[in-house]
């Protein structure tokens, strides 16, 4: 199951004291931060979660896997995410103390 920004407003707004209306205004705030510093090239890191980087991809070759055709990929930007040593562990089982931690 994929977690979307609707249940991501709903848990919020079911765990705090925000009406639906402030969740949503603060995940989409939250959410506009993130594009705006992202189409600026800089990084965003999240402590205890993981860091986004922009990466740049330099034009190459390709090919189209159905017809085999060859192809010039432009150079364009991606967005890449390295996860914290914290969320490694949650996410593998094993004991973390978020609060002690050196890692992001």
């Amino acid at each position: 199951m994929t977690l979307t920004k609707e249940k991501i407003i709903s848990e919020i707004f079911d765990q705090s004291e925000l009406s639906r209306k402030d969740a949503r205004q603060a995940v989409e705030k939250l959410m506009d931060i993130l594009k705006q510093t992202l189409a600026e090239e800089k990084d965003v890191l999240v402590s205890g979660f993981g860091k986004f980087v922009v990466k740049r991809k330099n034009a190459r070759r390709g090919r189209n896997p159905q017809t085999k055709e060859s192809l010039e990929l432009r150079a364009r930007r991606v967005v890449v995410f390295k996860n914290s040593g914290i969320l490694r562990k949650k996410i593998n089982g094993e004991a973390v103390d978020e609060y002690t931690s050196d890692e992001f």
